[in-house]
């Protein structure tokens, strides 16, 4: 289990470099520009937290169903099925980990816009938290791992160690825009497929030995 959380970790390191293509223009009008030192730094870490409650209250949502899987038996089966999943969108590339935002992603970019004409330090956190809500690809990707824990409070910590992961790099865009690249952020975004191939392996192998395990147990305890 220790593995699948580094992973989210890892994956929302690597994927924080497409998270600045598309949150990086929030973070950049932040009302956070014209201080100076810690508080600036505090303003951006509540913008932050924001973000990652957001995926935490994902994941505990996405743990719920997962564990819905898990009293019916099935849970071995999600796993193995949300891996072929994944796995597939990489193979195929019919991906590009951006999803059309609709009537939803249009309600929380207003919400967004209120906020941010606001330019008040208090709203940073509000700010952060719908940010987190915006329909994203890659996030998506992460709530799949959410559902395979099966766990309602693993689906949180999952989805609140990818948020962690991201922190790095949307930290550095709001606090000093010029030290990532565009020549960095294109070179590991190539890396976001071999990410999302990793979870996918991760994940039908971790349904096989749920299955194996079980037929293990059945073995051991059928009665002569």
């Amino acid at each position: 289990m220790l593995l699948t959380f580094l992973y989210a970790l890892s994956l929302g390191f690597i994927g924080s470099f497409h998270c600045i293509g598309m949150c990086g223009p929030i973070a950049l009008i932040l009302p956070v520009q014209h201080l100076d030192g810690n508080r600036k730094m505090a303003g951006i870490l509540l913008y932050n937290a924001g973000r990652i409650s957001a995926y935490s209250g994902i994941g505990i949502a996405s743990g719920w169903i997962g564990r819905q899987f898990y009293i019916g038996g099935i849970q071995q089966w999600l796993s193995i099925t949300l891996g072929s999943l994944l796995l597939l969108a990489v193979v195929l590339q019919k991906t590009r980990f951006q999803f059309g935002t609709g009537i939803y992603g249009k309600k929380i970019k207003m919400i967004l816009g209120k906020l941010l004409r606001q330019q008040k330090l208090h709203t940073l956190y509000a700010i952060g938290f719908f940010n987190g809500l915006l329909p994203c690809g890659l996030v998506y990707f992460a709530v799949a791992g959410a559902v395979a824990t099966g766990s309602i409070w693993q689906g949180a910590v999952f989805m609140c160690s990818f948020g962690a992961g991201t922190l790095p790099a949307m930290v550095t865009i709001t606090w000093c825009s010029q030290i990532i690249t565009m020549k960095m952020r294109n070179r590991l975004r190539q890396c976001i497929p071999y990410a999302v191939a990793l979870m996918a392996v991760l994940l039908i192998f971790r349904g096989l030995d749920l299955r194996i395990t079980h037929k293990i147990i059945e073995h051991c305890y059928k009665p002569s």
